[in-house]
């Protein structure tokens, strides 16, 4: 919600008041709904959802992501290629706008942006259905976090797809966990006094991960070897005195010849012997 004055300070470089000019707050208005007031026309909660708070919802989506603002304000716009690579997370997003516009605009500043635009915003929270007071979301938003959500957010970064999936296995090497964990933490703001004591869980949970896979692994080849053991053991039995071969000429004497092979009708018991004949070769290779 708003997460963007979490990073303001970090991020927004203010000009000294004697060094600009007068801002044009009508254009810097322009600026900021390129980016944060797509399809306002036909969405009136457009400024809550891009720039205000994700409880919001998405956006819809109409012709990709395409800037409103035309005509003379044109030169002050966010380009449609630069929406492109723009932040989702509408918080993000606002403070990313807010930089765009303050280099466009002549002698605005983050001042100038929370006058003309923190009750655009308000308004279109309300549109929305969602009661959203500036003033009491910053004041919650520069407050740290606690460690539980410090730890959720940072964690749900780290095991993503992108990053050291669930299994850790994309950060066995401590050099990718480092990476990882480098970006993750950035893009959790307020949670600086828990970093050393998450990234030291998060190594605890990676170690037992990659050996608990490990153990897995070594399961299953066990069990495999296990299973081919008893497998040919089973076989060697079948050898013994040819106990295979000879099973397997009865139940064809008994099944399958008209005679179950009884004295007289030795033919019927060649013919069963030539059948089974395969126990033979099978025992001479287990030899």
């Amino acid at each position: 919600m708003f997460s963007k004055f979490a990073f303001l300070a970090t991020f927004l470089v203010l000009t000294p008041g004697f060094a600009h000019a007068a801002c044009s707050r009508a254009n810097l208005t322009r600026c900021l709904d390129s980016a944060c007031a797509i399809n306002v026309s036909s969405n009136p909660a457009a400024r809550c959802q891009y720039c205000g708070t994700a409880s919001a919802g998405v956006p819809p989506t109409n012709n990709g992501m395409k800037s409103v603002s035309v005509g003379t304000s044109a030169r002050y716009n966010i380009t449609d290629k630069e929406l492109k690579s723009a932040p989702t997370d509408p918080g993000q997003r606002y403070v990313w706008a807010t930089n765009k516009c303050i280099e466009r605009v002549a002698g605005c500043t983050t001042d100038d942006v929370a006058d003309v635009y923190d009750t655009l915003i308000e308004q279109s929270c309300t549109a929305a259905g969602i009661s959203a007071q500036m003033a009491v979301l910053q004041t919650q938003m520069n407050q740290t976090k606690t460690k539980t959500a410090c730890s959720g957010e940072i964690s749900q970064c780290m095991i993503s797809q992108t990053k050291c999936t669930a299994d850790f296995g994309a950060c066995a090497d401590d050099a990718d966990f480092d990476k990882f964990f480098a970006e993750c933490s950035v893009q959790s703001a307020g949670c600086d006094e828990f970093i050393s004591t998450i990234r030291g869980e998060l190594i605890a949970s990676r170690d037992s991960a990659i050996k608990n896979a490990d153990a897995i692994l070594e399961s299953i080849v066990a069990s495999y070897a296990d299973a081919r053991a008893k497998r040919e053991n089973a076989a060697r039995a079948t050898c013994t005195n040819n106990s295979g071969r000879d099973a397997c000429i009865t139940k064809i004497c008994n099944e399958r010849m008209p005679n179950k092979c009884a004295a007289g009708f030795g033919d019927e018991k060649s013919m069963a012997t030539n059948l089974c004949k395969y126990y033979d070769t099978a025992c001479a290779t287990l030899k």
